[in-house]
């Protein structure tokens, strides 16, 4: 994984001053492949309740990730009982490491 320890903690925390009620926090895509070079951060944030305006959620955590990250690109992705689950969920939900 292509995330040091201090960035991982800081990262969570991050996630969490948004959305404190989130189940679970993965980090999945590129970042795991310790043979990479560069790439963005990929993450879902999973809840077991409905979400009002994933939207503005999404890009609420993605900005406050981005912020941590020294400005690196951040992909968020909302898994709620009220989203319609996509490939991207399986895809996260298999090959993704909770943080």
């Amino acid at each position: 994984m292509r995330i040091n320890t201090e960035a991982r903690a800081a990262l969570v925390q991050s996630v969490r001053s948004v959305a404190p009620d989130a189940k679970t926090i993965r980090l999945f895509g590129s970042r795991l492949d310790d043979h990479a070079r560069g790439g963005d951060v990929d993450l879902m944030v999973e809840f077991d309740h409905p979400i009002e305006r994933p939207a503005l959620l999404a890009a609420r955590i993605g900005v406050q990730v981005s912020r941590i990250l020294a400005g690196r690109s951040v992909d968020v992705v909302l898994k709620a009982p009220n989203l319609k689950e996509c490939s991207i969920h399986r895809v996260a939900t298999a090959t993704g490491i909770a943080l």
